[in-house]
């Protein structure tokens, strides 16, 4: 059974919150400092430059793969996303603009094919030929569509003429997904693990899910049957990549691609909440709970993992830890809560985005509200990185901006676990924010169930459990 949170509980576990946080904890100097007006393709855009450097954060160019190029559609296209949002939940005239400029950048580097190139060098040629740049329908034109489409739902009244050039790219884009889709209901078997061919890259559950985010925001600009269509296709797809419960391994987590799961980018529980609640699909909506509840909790209570492969569980990587891999998480949480009303996602929402502000395997905030900066990663159980670029600041900001929007998830920023262990069948975790209360998180494997304990419940768990 879950305990609900009462709101008088709720408002004693963390101090207040004008004392505790501004009225906003979203900054965006950061990323502005990231980004560049430049001519390209006719046009004045922005790009966001994809490196800056502990300690002056001066601009630095990718080569982790060969020389790959100073920006890439993968991020501004995030950017815009996160600039449109904002304008849309706090009605911010100058993110709109920002976000505008982006989505040039990201429409002049698709073709006329509705393929994308990823990055521009230095002196702003495409890079056409670098392994991650190269024209093609993967993870830069995912999450190039997943731009477009909010923008075109969020410019059709303001201002229609740019809306429709949105639109163009993500009706060029179409083809493609028809074309993944042709291979919908082939699968093959890998280590026991059923692996469906439809998706980007013959099992890219993960890049698939960021493509089916602007699937989504097209349908809900269009009400377009076969947009509903392909969503409903991909999410066969991310279901079938999901085993085990919150009592058996591998506990309800959607993999990620082939046998392999990591903690970046996957977004299918996001995907399948709202795609599941938007076409009163249960079981999508069952799918990404049973993530949810046998899971999430696991990571928060055991520690997050970078990586596990099902095929070989003792093969599981810790680090690094990334902010890409706590907003597919944390939304999923959100999106679950607006489909089921169920207040205990919005309590896991709020833990898992105080990995930003210190509740952490390093104990230390990765995300600076007075600068805007969120730092690259923890590389190890002792190592920070202090970069900042600007997937990591992207991440930060959309994760924040989407939980802004929830004053019960927003009480638990600041809490810190402080004690984790098994009782009986329960897996359980405390939480604090050093001043106020205990949270106690309790993952019941027995009835796959998630109780969140409070006030006089939460001391009276401890004291069993100690």
């Amino acid at each position: 059974m879950t305990i609900l949170l009462p709101l008088v509980s709720a408002l004693l576990l963390c101090a207040p919150e004008a004392a505790r946080t501004p009225a906003s904890v979203v900054n965006f100097g950061h990323l502005n400092h990231l980004t560049e007006r430049i001519a390209f393709g006719g046009d004045s855009v922005a790009i966001v430059h994809i490196y800056a450097n502990y300690p002056g954060y001066e601009w630095i160019s990718a080569n982790e793969s060969g020389p790959e190029g100073i920006a890439c559609v993968d991020d501004a296209a995030r950017a815009a996303v996160v600039y449109l949002r904002h304008w849309e939940l706090r009605r911010d005239t100058t993110s709109r603009e920002r976000g505008r400029e982006l989505l040039k950048f990201v429409m002049a580097m698709q073709s006329d094919d509705g393929e994308f190139c990823n990055f521009i060098l230095g002196d702003h040629r495409i890079n056409a030929t670098g392994g991650t740049s190269r024209k093609s329908f993967g993870w830069w034109a995912g999450r190039g569509v997943w731009s477009m489409a909010l923008g075109y739902r969020m410019f059709r009244t303001a201002d229609p003429a740019f809306a429709a050039r949105l639109r163009r790219g993500v009706d060029r884009a179409l083809p493609h997904v028809d074309t993944l889709l042709e291979r919908y209901g082939q699968s093959t078997n890998v280590h026991g693990c059923i692996i469906p061919r439809w998706l980007l890259y013959e099992s890219g559950a993960d890049a698939s899910s960021e493509l089916a985010l602007g699937l989504i925001e097209y349908y809900h600009a269009t009400g377009d049957l076969r947009a509903k269509g392909m969503i409903e296709k991909l999410a066969r797809g991310f279901m079938l990549m999901q085993e085990g419960d919150a009592a058996a391994f591998p506990f309800g987590l959607h993999r990620s691609w082939e046998t392999m799961w990591h903690m970046w980018g996957n977004s299918q529980s996001d995907v399948l909440a709202r795609a599941g609640s938007l076409f009163a699909d249960t079981a999508m909506i069952a799918s990404a709970e049973r993530e949810a509840v046998g899971f999430y909790p696991r990571l928060l209570i055991d520690g997050l993992k970078k990586e596990i492969n099902i095929a070989a569980p003792g093969e599981e990587k810790t680090y690094e830890q990334i902010a890409y891999g706590i907003r597919p998480a944390t939304l999923a949480l959100l999106r679950l809560y607006d489909a089921t009303h169920k207040r205990e996602y919005l309590t896991m929402a709020g833990l898992y985005a105080s990995w930003f502000f210190g509740n952490n395997a390093l104990g230390v905030p990765m995300y600076d509200p007075a600068s805007g900066r969120c730092f690259d990663g923890i590389s190890d159980s002792v190592t920070l990185n202090r970069n900042s670029g600007a997937e990591s600041t992207v991440e930060a900001l959309l994760t924040l901006t989407e939980l802004e929007q929830y004053p019960q998830a927003m009480r638990f920023l600041h809490c810190r676990k402080s004690a984790h262990g098994q009782h009986g069948a329960d897996l359980y975790a405390i939480f604090s924010d050093g001043v106020a209360g205990n949270v106690v998180l309790v993952l019941d494997t027995r009835r796959s169930a998630v109780r969140i304990l409070q006030g006089n419940d939460a001391a009276l768990y401890r004291k069993e459990v100690q």
